[in-house]
Parts: structure tokens; C-alpha cells; sequence
């Protein structure tokens, strides 16, 4: 739409999560870092939460293909599962052959023997959960005994949770205490601040094709900064819209006025008197 406007090959602010625009601001670097090192100790647990649009999905897809080659991976992008059909789930991910109407006792006994095989062959076998938070309680327990499997010297599988804040407050329940213990790390995903935002912006537009001058003026810089609460989600949605508007009017960078009239459109990051205090 605006791409050719302002030299873009491609459109840069898409909500779609893409792993060749990750940025490595300071938190999602970090967080990135934290699972690589605990996964290479072999770490039962690990925990990565984080707000709504804050990126998670896309440090777990980042996470999957760092393990490309290196482990044997299981993930699952919705565990809003009842027990038995989590074990279905995670055998299949595994490549588990599992007989038709095979019973959970069954199924288990195929997947320890599958993560034994794994193990023996020294291949880690990791299971990666997103949206952890829409577990039920009894599927979190479940996850638990699944990870009970084990040799005397070597934890069978590994398992990422990333959750948004809710998963903390579902895991802090005190039918859940056992699991918990076994986080051994956890990192929660920070908002990214003004400079990452304007880092952000740059490097999502070079990714693009833009080479030109800081295509985002400092005022609108500091509009979305504030709007969006530094949420790359929303930020992607104000940025989106912001040079939607300045193509609209024929302008050549994102002027103040342009990410104003982007937070009056978008609902999510309005609050009251918002526009009347930076009007």
C-alpha cells in the first residue's frame, strides 16, 4: 500500500510473528541467552512470561530453530488439553508410533521408551509449550508425572513454558507447589523503552528496504513510545498506522500528528484524556 511511498520492498510492520525481524533488545536478549545456557544444563523447567504482544511467540519460534539439528523437539502452540490428549499430543510431536486406541498407560510406556532411544542416542528431547497459561490445572499435573520419566543419571525431557503473567498466578496455586519447585529458571519479558522502540523502528524498516533518514520524526517517536507502553505488538499496530496516514497526506516522514491520528484509531492503546494531554 504505502511500501513503494516511502521505498519499502515489503511491508515492515506486520503482526504476524516473523523471526528474520527479531531484534535482540536488551530483555529478548537475554531471555533468549537464559534458555539456550538451561537447556544446555540439561535444566528440567524454564519459564518465559511475559505480557500480551510482548513477543513471546516469537522467542519460542526463534528457540525452535536454534534447536534445528541439535535436539529432538515437541511443540505445542495451544495446551488447552485434557491430560490423556496432552500425552497423544506430545507422542505425536516425538514422532511416537503409538497403536489406535491405545489407553494412556500405553501411550506413556511408548514415550518413555521413545525418550530412553533419545537419550541413549545423546539427543535431548525438549518440549516446548506457548500460551502455557490455558493449561487446566489437572493437564499441569499431568505435564509434571510426565517429566517424573527418567534414567538414574539423565533427565529424559526438557520443558519450556512461555505463559503470559497468568501462568504465574495459575502455578502459584498450592495443588501445584510440586511443579513449581521444578522451575529452575525464569524470565519475564520486559516493555522495550524509548531507545529500543526507536532501535526497534529503524531496524524493522532496514529489514524492509528503507535506507533514508530516520523515517519516524522524534514527536511521533514519543507518541507511540507512550501509547503503546513499549508493547512491540502495539508498537507494530501504531507504526502500521502511523505511516498510513502520513502516505494519506502525501508526507515523507511520520510527523507527530500522524501517530496521534494512529492512537485516536486504535482502541487497545487509548485510555481517557490521552489525546488531550498530548493535543
Amino acid at each position: 500500500m504505502y511500501e513503494a511511498h516511502f521505498g519499502l520492498q515489503e511491508a515492515p510492520f506486520a503482526l504476524t510473528p516473523n523471526t528474520r525481524y527479531f531484534l535482540r533488545a536488551p530483555s529478548h536478549g537475554d531471555a533468549l541467552e537464559l534458555l539456550v545456557i538451561a537447556l544446555r544444563e540439561r535444566e528440567g523447567f524454564i519459564k518465559i512470561t511475559g505480557e500480551v504482544g510482548t513477543g513471546k511467540t516469537l522467542l519460542c519460534r526463534l528457540l525452535l530453530n536454534e534447536l534445528e539439528g541439535a535436539a529432538h523437539t515437541a511443540y505445542l502452540p495451544n495446551p488447552h488439553l485434557p491430560p490423556e490428549a496432552l500425552y497423544e499430543a506430545v507422542a505425536e510431536e516425538l514422532g511416537v508410533e503409538v497403536p489406535p486406541g491405545a489407553n494412556t498407560h500405553q501411550v506413556l510406556k511408548a514415550l518413555n521408551q521413545k525418550l530412553i532411544a533419545l537419550a541413549m542416542d545423546k539427543t535431548p528431547a525438549i518440549l516446548v509449550i506457548d500460551e502455557a497459561q490455558a493449561m487446566p490445572e489437572a493437564t499441569i499435573e499431568a505435564l509434571r508425572l510426565l517429566t517424573n520419566l527418567e534414567t538414574e543419571s539423565t533427565r529424559l525431557l526438557q520443558v519450556v513454558l512461555f505463559g503470559q503473567p497468568e501462568l504465574d498466578q495459575l502455578l502459584s496455586r498450592d495443588s501445584l507447589r510440586q511443579l513449581k519447585q521444578r522451575i529452575t529458571f525464569h524470565y519475564q519479558l520486559a516493555p522495550l523503552d524509548r531507545d529500543s522502540v526507536a532501535h526497534y523502528l529503524r531496524h524493522r524498516l532496514s529489514l524492509a528496504g528503507y535506507n533514508g533518514a530516520d523515517l519516524f520524526r522524534p514527536g511521533a517517536l514519543k507518541i507511540i513510545t507512550r501509547a503503546s507502553g513499549g508493547i512491540p505488538r502495539l508498537v507494530n499496530v501504531l507504526a502500521h498506522k502511523s505511516l498510513l496516514a502520513a502516505w494519506g497526506q502525501g508526507d515523507r516522514q511520520v510527523e507527530r500528528r500522524h501517530a496521534l491520528s494512529a492512537v485516536n484509531d486504535t482502541e487497545s492503546v487509548r485510555s481517557p484524556g490521552l489525546l488531550a494531554r498530548w493535543l
